[in-house]
């Protein structure tokens, strides 16, 4: 019995393990199976089923003025597109064509429309345009080239058939924030950039800040609920903080306006402006401007303001005199002879500028050297006092701070370079060091100073001694709250070992420009303090190479009686004339006379004499709409608008003429999308838009109200043609 049992078991086992082996093998088999010829099926399976997760952008914080303008922030730019897929699912194809498959009333209407706000192309392009993706089917076709704003996408999303609900339109448009600058080229070289197609900080204050300008992404993911998928944030985006700057607007716009003139009509090709505020270090402007060969147009350019790594000429005199005063080598009752207008010294002749006409006659005390920015006269003096040991000369100026690392967070900037003298075990000068060092290095060369620090050092003189960093940023500030602040920071409480010689480097600067080269710079409304500075530029290690390249400066400060304002003008420019006084001091009185003008205050006595219309703004042509919805809403009495109800819609363009009680808007004589407007009247957006809107691009020469355009109203406008406005 037991042996009966024990056959019967063991063939059990044996079917069991035979039947085992081949579901595992099936289950090997069709694993390999999945594997290999399913697995593009199945991964496509788990990519609907699995939840997506995606990351939020956070918007990017803005970079404000010192009186609260945007200098950088967010605009939305959209892409237009058209998903023919539910256009032809929500039946909306009707108004695409007939039953007959004629061109529907919907589609040439749609067509006309995109015509009139994109010109470049013609209503029957867009038709061929959109049958195209139409034929395709296609889900993500585009209505045009590239982005267009929020307004020019607010005109399209209102065209026929666009402005069905999305879901039956097909019309689909995707949203990009981008960083925008809403006063153009304005301080952009100080602001700095951000790549457009990574958001990333590339330089300026962009770069400098971008830890407070970025914010923080958030995380959402995406589940699929009633047959949707719908997100679910797992944290919300942080949007960045905005970064207050302490620049102005006003002082910011005067300075890049008079630079551009001045290099404009010196044929220079770059310029620098910056205009410090003396008891804080406020930078209140920073101008810099490069010369386009090709078009001939200033732009914004490299921060020469903070870069430049050049000998900065005379204005650096008042540094080797304020040594000498504050060591006691040199008083200002000292005498030189600088007749002939040139000196050997050591084996090279130093020159005065006047060296062609037998220089200066008679002998020139300090102050007069300074006043005619003798070569001469400097370096013999501070030859005399410091030739024996010319590093005490080099620990005075370090002392000034003029060779001080200023500590800018600014990419490109360059700290000065003010060499110290170095001798051998035996006494004797090594190569870095020579007799015509200290001669030639007291008139500014052999030295690299970039602006920023020649402009911080003369800053100290109308601080009384008193050296602080320049400062560019006050606060960071969230949703109005200021979060981190940046207090003026004092690098020196005192330049000068004795007071008395900063009192008499003050005089000497004073009389430079009430009696000196430096007079262009000069206000008869107010003292102005400075120095002027003429240096040749080397180029490939020569100052000689064919046409001679000039550095012209002028540095100072006013009122120089109760000083509150420094400023630097730097130009850069080939061959003569070249004038630091007559070319960067007039750039410097235009700049110091109209931030001084905008401090004046105007009594309220007597101003019923002003005349009658005082009372009522002065309206520049253009939109008729934005004027009325601007002057209704300003409390302003309006005579032919619209009662301010729209701000926006279709431009009504006209004339603005204001009377004793009130404003009187008439439109003017409308003109086909093909013949050129008339604009003189019009500010410069009015006018570009109501040009561009035709197919021309737009030049602008100028500030202000048009008063002149290179194409007459009523002329043929064509497609891509270019149409100068001058303004003022």
């Amino acid at each position: 019995m037991s042996k009966f049992e024990s056959d019967k078991s063991i063939w059990r086992y044996t079917f069991f393990s035979v039947l085992f082996s081949l579901v595992a093998l099936g289950v090997v088999i069709k694993g390999g199976y999945i594997m290999t010829v399913e697995r593009s099926y199945w991964m496509a399976v788990d990519s609907l089923r699995q939840p997506k997760s995606d990351t939020v952008a956070a918007l990017r914080g803005n970079i404000l003025a010192a009186g609260g303008q945007r200098l950088a922030c967010n605009l939305p730019e959209y892409e237009l597109r058209m998903d023919f897929v539910a256009l032809k699912a929500g039946r909306a194809d009707t108004l695409w064509h007939d039953s007959l498959g004629n061109d529907a009333k919907g589609l040439l209407d749609l067509c006309a429309g995109l015509h009139e706000i994109f010109p470049e192309k013609t209503a029957d392009e867009f038709k061929e345009h959109l049958k195209v993706g139409y034929r395709q089917n296609s889900r993500y076709y585009p209505v045009v080239k590239g982005r267009v704003d929020y307004t020019t996408y607010q005109r399209v999303k209102n065209l026929p058939i666009f402005n069905l609900r999305p879901g039956v339109s097909g019309f689909v448009a995707t949203r990009f924030m981008v960083r925008n600058h809403p006063y153009g080229s304005l301080c952009t070289s100080l602001i700095g950039g951000v790549h457009k197609s990574n958001g990333m900080a590339s330089s300026g204050l962009e770069l400098a800040c971008d830890s407070f300008l970025r914010g923080k992404k958030g995380f959402k993911h995406y589940k699929k609920e009633l047959n949707k998928w719908v997100s679910v944030n797992d944290s919300m985006a942080i949007d960045g903080n905005d970064v207050v700057t302490t620049i102005d607007v006003g002082i910011q716009d005067l300075a890049e306006r008079a630079l551009e003139k001045e290099l404009r009509k010196d044929h220079a090709y770059t310029g620098v402006a910056i205009v410090m505020e003396v008891a804080t270090g406020d930078i209140k402007a920073m101008v810099n401007l490069d010369l386009d060969r090709k078009t001939g147009k200033y732009y914004e350019g490299i921060n020469h303001a903070i870069s430049d790594y050049l000998e900065p000429g005379s204005v650096f005199k008042t540094a080797s005199f304020l040594v000498a005063l504050d060591d006691g080598k040199i008083d200002t009752s000292m005498t030189v002879d600088c007749s002939g207008g040139i000196r050997e010294m050591y084996g090279a002749k130093m020159r005065d500028h006047n060296w062609t006409s037998g220089g200066y006659k008679t002998p020139l005390s300090v102050s007069q050297i300074m006043q005619k920015s003798s070569n001469i006269g400097v370096s013999v003096l501070i030859d005399r006092a410091y030739h024996s040991r010319p590093e005490d000369f080099v620990a005075g100026l370090h002392r000034l701070g003029i060779a001080d690392n200023l500590d800018i967070h600014l990419k490109g900037y360059m700290k000065p370079r003010v060499r110290y003298p170095e001798r051998d075990s035996y006494g004797h000068w090594t190569k870095n060091w020579s007799n015509t060092a200290l001669p030639w290095m007291s008139i500014g060369y052999e030295t690299n100073v970039p602006p920023i620090s020649v402009l911080t050092f003369y800053n100290a003189i109308a601080n009384n001694g008193v050296m602080v960093r320049p400062r560019f940023v006050k606060h960071i500030e969230k949703d109005g709250e200021i979060v981190q602040e940046f207090p003026v920071r004092v690098l020196r409480e005192s330049i000068v070992k004795n007071q008395r010689a900063l009192e008499q480097m003050q005089k000497i600067l004073i009389d430079v420009v009430s009696h000196g080269l430096g007079k262009p710079a000069g206000s008869r409304s107010f003292l102005v303090a400075g120095k002027t500075g003429t240096a040749q530029k080397a180029s490939g290690g020569s100052y000689n190479n064919g046409v001679t390249h000039y550095l012209l400066s002028f540095a100072g400060y006013f009122p120089a009686d109760a000083p509150r304002y420094s400023c630097i003008v730097c130009i850069q420019k080939a061959g003569l004339p070249a004038s630091g006084g007559q070319m960067s001091g007039q750039v410097f009185h235009d700049i110091a006379e109209g931030i001084m003008a905008k401090d004046i205050y105007y009594s309220a006595k007597g101003a019923h004499d002003i005349g009658e219309y005082s009372k009522m703004p002065d309206v520049k042509a253009g939109n008729l709409l934005a004027a009325d919805y601007v002057l209704s809403h300003m409390g302003f009495s309006v005579d032919g608008g619209w009662q301010g109800t729209r701000p926006d819609g279709k431009p009504i363009w006209g004339l603005a003429n204001r009377g004793k009680d009130c404003i009187r808007l008439r439109k003017s004589k409308g003109r086909s999308m093909r013949q050129m407007p008339d604009v003189r009247g019009m500010g410069a957006r009015d006018a570009v838009y109501a040009i561009e809107a035709r197919g021309a691009k737009v030049i602008l020469n100028g500030r202000g109200k048009v008063y002149q355009q290179s194409k007459p109203a009523g002329r043929t406008i064509k497609k891509g043609e270019v149409i100068t406005l001058h303004l003022s």
